[in-house]
């Protein structure tokens, strides 16, 4: 008996030293929960270490917590952003420190507002971050809407290198930009210590990629971010577990995953610079259905993630104009 009361207590002296040294403590034990609070949409499912994705209606949203505070890749929409909040505050009452969107588009950067308003208080304030290419996109669309989006919503703390480091919480956390991908200014973040990866709407394990042409997507950038991934993906035994990947829609995935996603984009892409090569037009294009192999897996009913939409996508990227 008095020896494991010994090391209880050597265990607790060492937690309390460690925090004391600012080094991340290891998060609570949770299973995927719906919040604390709203309509029960919004789910918490721990990762690893440190960090959880919170599964919302519009998307998933990463969330790194520890002693320096919050932090979050993308931020959901508007009308959840609430939500999301209410199920960080299960998990720490530390202040939002950083939130770093991965992309432009508004199921993924709507929530900034409510996030900056709600997380604040902390000694200073809550640091947005994105590649410039997104800042840029977020800004003309700003004022083409004619928003009065406010400042300390947008991604003014942008970088426009090919990566971006720092250290939160206990370990070095890494932006990869990965250029005109599904937009032209997708940002991987890598949580080294934790070893996970957030990867926004590169990678979708349930659907299609969507391939935005007009933010300056295109299909080679979707399998050159893909192969980004890899190239930071570890797999632990059999291919199975090690680094996770946390997609912008759908469930946390491994490296094995994101091979079979990278190898069926590549084919079909292939497949449809086959035809192109032949000089087929677009409509005959769609005819041959050159991803009907794996449309069962991958395509939505409708929308951008549809067969359709998605030949149709990778047959204008092959075709525009640079």
């Amino acid at each position: 008996m008095r020896t494991m009361l010994l090391v209880v207590a050597a265990i607790a002296t060492g937690l309390a030293f460690a925090s004391a040294q600012g080094q991340p403590v290891p998060p609570p034990a949770v299973t995927a929960r719906p919040s604390a609070s709203g309509s029960g949409n919004v789910h918490i499912l721990p990762v690893q270490k440190s960090v959880y994705m919170i599964v919302t209606p519009a998307g998933n949203v990463t969330a790194q917590i520890g002693n320096d505070g919050v932090l979050l890749v993308d931020t959901g929409t508007a009308a959840v952003a609430p939500e999301i909040f209410a199920a960080v505050r299960t998990l720490t009452d530390k202040p939002i420190h950083t939130i770093v969107n991965t992309h432009l588009h508004t199921d993924h950067t709507g929530g900034n507002a409510a996030m900056v308003k709600l997380g604040g208080g902390g000694p200073q304030p809550v640091r947005v971050m994105a590649h410039e290419n997104t800042f840029n996109r977020m800004m003309d669309a700003a004022v083409a809407a004619n928003s009065n989006t406010p400042s300390a919503a947008m991604p003014m703390n942008t970088y426009f290198t090919p990566t971006r480091d720092f250290f939160l919480n206990g370990e070095a956390i890494i932006l990869h930009h990965v250029p005109a991908a599904h937009t032209d200014g997708d940002t991987l973040v890598y949580f080294r210590g934790s070893d996970v990866v957030s990867v926004g709407d590169v990678f979708s394990p349930e659907l299609y990629p969507v391939i935005d042409l007009e933010n300056g997507g295109s299909v080679n950038g979707v399998i050159a971010a893909l192969n980004r991934v890899l190239e930071i993906t570890v797999p632990a035994k059999y291919q199975e577990g090690g680094t996770y990947v946390i997609p912008g829609h759908g469930r946390v995935c491994d490296e094995a995953e994101v091979v079979e996603y990278r190898d069926m984009v590549t084919i079909v892409r292939d497949r449809i610079a086959d035809l192109i090569k032949k000089g087929q037009s677009l409509q005959q294009v769609k005819a041959a259905r050159p991803s009907r192999d794996y449309d069962g897996d991958y395509g939505a009913q409708s929308g951008s993630s549809s067969p359709d939409a998605f030949v149709e996508a990778v047959y204008k990227s092959l075709t525009r104009k640079p």
